[in-house]
């Protein structure tokens, strides 16, 4: 398994004001569906920081998302350790599949895959 990215998720209510701020350190807009907008670095692109008004599809606003190059394998590893999953691996409508899991410091992690 490899680690491709990994980004912070922001629970936003400011998704224009945030877009501006990041964008003074160099951040530009890479995707907007409404609620989660991610923006990233022209320079490195895998530098990104995803801001979000709520989730559209799972019932907590992840803190961290990682992107991982097989998510049913990592998927089946973090079952088999006894994590709490709060959202079940699923393919979404916008070109992911992903689970949530809570770590051992109470954080959501949204892990990921795009198809």
């Amino acid at each position: 398994m490899s680690v491709r990215r990994v980004m912070p998720d922001i629970s936003s209510e400011a998704m224009e004001e945030s877009r501006g701020f990041y964008g003074l350190l160099g951040f530009e807009e890479v995707m907007n569906l409404g609620w989660v907008m991610t923006l990233a670095s022209s320079t490195n692109p895998t530098a990104q920081v995803t801001l979000m008004t709520h989730d559209r599809t799972a019932p907590v606003v992840p803190d961290m998302s990682v992107e991982v190059d097989d998510v049913d394998a990592v998927h089946a590893a973090v079952r088999e350790s006894g994590a709490e999953i709060v959202h079940p691996l699923q393919d979404e409508e916008w070109g992911v599949r992903r689970f949530f899991v809570r770590d051992p410091n109470g954080r959501v992690v949204n892990v990921l895959s795009h198809r």
